[in-house]
């Protein structure tokens, strides 16, 4: 991590005006979108208000953050200027909350290095979430961001338990893994493997699990009282957790 001056951890401890809160676009498949969309529910329980960015620019039009959430604007981060979409997003709301899809670090790399500064100047915050998962390139991807990023964000970890039971010794023993712990110190949270049925057909159809929990779709495979039981468990699961961590994802 990059050594701080007294003056920037004084900036950096001052309350900021807006956040940034955006899913590390690295290694595909590890959950991004399914956590992204229970962090916008967790978000509108408490009735913060958020700007919503869909930048998964290889998308598709099922399972991104805009077939969940339609109101998410939709931005090709491979353009030019596509990463810009987050400053215009803060004209909507203190709070951006971004999608990222696969493949994304270079480009957001670049973008991060040009604009920081200015960001951090004017008083915008930066909450980066790596998801980790017991694939080992999940962590070679969070560890791989941490060493661009630094000490210029915030991090909240998710364990995503996309197999059950979920074996996650890499991000426990892996030698990177413990020294980007020790530096970036991030907060860790958990997400429970989640019923393969339930999760497929809910993000083909674009269906949140708030939606499922009310018994409110009229879906095979959804509507059934184990489901609608199931999604109300993974909601106050994960609710629970970011409760813990409000310090990273609000002002």
């Amino acid at each position: 991590m990059a050594t701080a001056s007294v003056v920037e951890i004084s900036a950096q401890k001052a309350k900021p005006t807006s956040r940034i809160v955006f899913t590390q676009g690295g290694k595909g498949g590890v959950g991004k979108s399914a956590f992204a969309t229970m962090l916008v529910e967790w978000y509108r329980k408490q009735g913060a208000p958020i700007a919503l960015i869909d930048m998964d620019s290889e998308n598709k039009s099922r399972g991104s953050l805009a077939h969940f959430f339609p109101e998410a604007r939709k931005t090709n981060i491979q353009t030019e200027r596509g990463l810009d979409g987050l400053m215009f997003a803060l004209e909507e709301s203190p709070i951006v909350v971004a999608d990222m899809g696969a493949s994304a670090g270079g480009i957001a790399h670049e973008w991060f290095d040009s604009m920081y500064e200015a960001a951090a100047d004017s008083g915008i915050a930066f909450t980066a979430i790596g998801i980790v998962t017991p694939d080992p390139a999940s962590v070679a991807s969070v560890v791989a961001w941490g060493k661009f990023l630094q000490d210029r964000v915030d991090y909240l970890i998710v364990k995503n338990s996309i197999i059950n039971p979920a074996d996650f010794s890499v991000w426990e023993t892996d030698l990177q893994a413990e020294a980007f712990r020790r530096l970036a110190q991030p907060k860790i949270i958990s997400m429970q493997y989640r019923v393969q049925d339930i999760e497929q057909v809910a993000r083909q159809h674009g269906v949140t699990m708030q939606a499922v929990a009310n018994g409110v779709v009229d879906i095979p495979g959804l509507k059934e009282m184990p489901n609608v039981m199931r999604a109300g468990g993974y909601r106050k699961n994960i609710f629970a957790q970011l409760d813990t961590v409000k310090g990273l994802l609000l002002l």
